[in-house]
């Protein structure tokens, strides 16, 4: 482990926007814990229907009617759903005709949620996969079967129009709806900060969260600045697959880890936003410079906004001149007074702790002091 990683964090220096509305909490400890600087703002929000009349209807049909099949999604959706039926008396029913039917569960924290309730899962895709479950049930054969599918926020369309296609009936059990947040400020602030470069990172747990960010960008008028920077600037780190198609449709690439869970999302922001960063030999020192902060010989040095566009303007050209007037553009707000580069400047080599690391070139602008060595391959 290299000693920024040791003493501060992989993950140090760098900001990550946290989408989600459920565990955000968790997730952004995570990231703190690694030295991120966390910005959260949930794109949706997630309603329980304890109360709503569909959920009710749905759970009444399949205790008269028993199904073959119930697939059960999440952990959160199917607990939801038990303690909904619990609230409006009929809960030991619904447990007793759960206990008579062929019961699916999509993962192991389904399964754990399906335990808890004193039930036993018939099976259980080990990816966790979604398209294994329904590769199973295909298999069986689901003509004339009726199936109920549990959800969680959002419809399965593709799962299932399959299922009809194939003969089966298709019942949906709706636990929760997805929501328009209630304050909608922090989500726009975070449109503003994707569009303005001012995260590292993006993390998604749900495709509806990930379709209402984009949703929100459309409406605001800003769709081509947050597409542009999710393009061309940000990591974009979806929990799964699923999670990652509404990004995906709009050509946005995007990482995914193996295992579709919080520690392991974490896991692959730790190991690829730092090699994002170039490490450069500047005067004698190793300069690594992340999204908010640079580290200098292992030492993490944050760094004021303005200074950080002005050290990002230099590296892109590292060993370049870079002039007053390309400096200034860099910096945000900053309108035509060149002594506010002198000033961000001045700032900006004090942040770092050794001032020769950027040089003055006389009535031309400024440059990184590269190692000699390293001239013939950056500079100029």
């Amino acid at each position: 482990m290299q000693e920024d990683e040791a003493t501060h964090g992989p993950l140090a220096g760098f900001t990550v926007g946290v989408t989600a509305a459920r565990r955000a909490e968790e997730l952004g400890t995570l990231l703190r814990r690694r030295g991120a600087q966390v910005v959260h703002a949930p794109a949706l929000r997630i309603v329980p229907l304890a109360d709503d009349s569909e959920l009710l209807t749905a759970t009444r049909q399949l205790i008269d009617h028993a199904p073959d099949v119930v697939v059960a999604t999440t952990a959160i959706g199917f607990r939801g759903w038990v303690e909904a039926a619990d609230g409006w008396g009929i809960g030991d029913r619904l447990l007793e005709r759960l206990r008579g039917v062929e019961l699916l569960a999509r993962g192991p924290k389904v399964k754990g949620a399906i335990r808890a309730a004193g039930l036993t899962e018939a099976w259980s895709p080990a990816s966790e996969s979604m398209a294994e479950v329904l590769e199973r049930l295909l298999g069986e054969g689901v003509d004339g079967r009726r199936v109920a599918l549990q959800l969680h926020g959002e419809p399965l369309p593709g799962f299932a129009d399959t299922l009809r296609a194939a003969g089966a009936e298709v019942v949906d059990v709706p636990v929760y709806r997805w929501m328009p947040p209630q304050d909608i400020a922090p989500l726009d602030r975070m449109l503003d900060l994707t569009a303005a470069r001012g995260l590292d990172a993006i993390t998604f747990t749900s495709a509806p969260a990930a379709a209402s960010f984009l949703d929100r960008a459309q409406t605001r008028g800003m769709a081509p600045e947050v597409l542009g920077a999710l393009h061309d600037d940000l990591l974009v780190a979806c929990v799964g697959p699923v999670t990652a198609l509404p990004l995906q449709a709009r050509g946005i690439e995007t990482v995914q880890p193996e295992r579709f869970r919080l520690g392991p999302l974490v896991q692959l922001l730790c190991a690829q936003l730092p090699t994002r960063s170039r490490t450069l030999p500047i005067a004698g020192h190793q300069v690594t410079v992340r999204g908010h902060a640079a580290l200098v010989d292992g030492a993490l040095r944050p760094v004021p906004p303005a200074g950080m566009a002005l050290l990002h303007a230099l590296t892109r050209r590292p060993g370049w001149v870079v002039s007053r007037a390309d400096l200034l553009r860099a910096l945000p707000g900053s309108g035509t007074d060149e002594h506010a580069v002198e000033t961000a400047m001045a700032r900006l080599r004090s942040a770092l702790g050794s001032p020769r690391l950027i040089q003055t070139v006389v009535k031309r602008g400024y440059r990184l002091a590269l190692d000699p060595a390293a001239d013939t391959k950056y500079g100029d």
